[in-house]
């Protein structure tokens, strides 16, 4: 553990029993040793179990123009059930990754993050991000887009320059009441707000254990709709029914 890191887990144990939110500056999360380097010209398709062994893989051809644009492949697909795991994503990411279901993300790091770091979809998917790291997030992290059921859980996770950690989508044409749970999250300034959740619709995130830059927001409530306008933001910060610190 480095002093800082010390200093912060003393910080937090004089903070006290309950208290769930640290504001503080730090580090940058570290992003493990590349193991070796891959060029992505198509998306690959991930069934299963696919441990990328801390290879970095970043975007070639089509992939690679490192745009902002909506709608943009992904270097990797995941199928319903799948996992991925100790990869690191460079530069250009295009749209990071895409899970149709339910999907495991454990230790995967973005070192800059294109249109999103990932994209959730599909009804009753539960969605779990374990360890890893995201920089350089012009607006979102994790886009989540999915139907009713399941859950996203973001745990032990450090993100630094980004917009929002997680936002549950404000304008799909098929909306629901997403469930979101971050646990262990240290996130570093710059940044926006940790979470955009949508009350009207139903959506409820939980926070149980996070360490916050300075002017970095725990979340920002919006009223979401399903006609593609943009949402508009009705308030910031815990309310204890849509946005609860445990």
């Amino acid at each position: 553990m480095t002093g800082l890191k010390r200093v912060l887990a003393a910080s937090v144990g004089v903070v006290g029993v309950g208290a769930a939110v640290l504001f503080a500056n730090f580090a940058d999360a570290a992003v493990p040793p590349a193991t070796g380097e891959q060029v992505v010209t198509e998306t690959i398709e991930v069934t299963g179990v696919f441990d990328g062994e801390n290879k970095r893989f970043i975007g070639g051809g089509e992939l690679g123009d490192g745009g902002q644009a909506e709608g943009q492949d992904a270097l990797f697909d995941l199928a319903p059930g799948a996992t991925l795991q100790n990869v690191i994503l460079g530069s250009p990411a295009a749209d990071g990754v895409h899970c149709a279901g339910s999907c495991t993300l454990t230790n995967v790091h973005w070192e800059d993050v294109g249109e999103d770091a990932a994209t959730f979809r599909g009804a009753n998917a539960t969605v779990v991000i374990d360890g890893g790291s995201a920089a350089a997030a012009s607006d979102k992290v994790f886009q989540d887009n999915r139907g009713a059921g399941g859950s996203v859980t973001i745990r032990n996770f450090e993100v630094s320059d980004f917009g929002k950690l997680y936002r549950s989508c404000g304008n799909c044409s098929t909306q629901a009441a997403r469930t979101v749970r971050m646990e262990n999250i240290t996130a570093t300034a710059p940044g926006d707000t940790l979470a955009g959740i949508n009350t009207n619709l139903g959506d409820r995130l939980t926070i149980d254990g996070a360490t916050v830059g300075d002017g970095i927001s725990l979340c920002d409530l919006f009223e979401g709709n399903d006609t593609g306008d943009e949402p508009t933001k009705i308030g910031s910060g815990p309310d204890g029914v849509s946005c609860v610190v445990t």
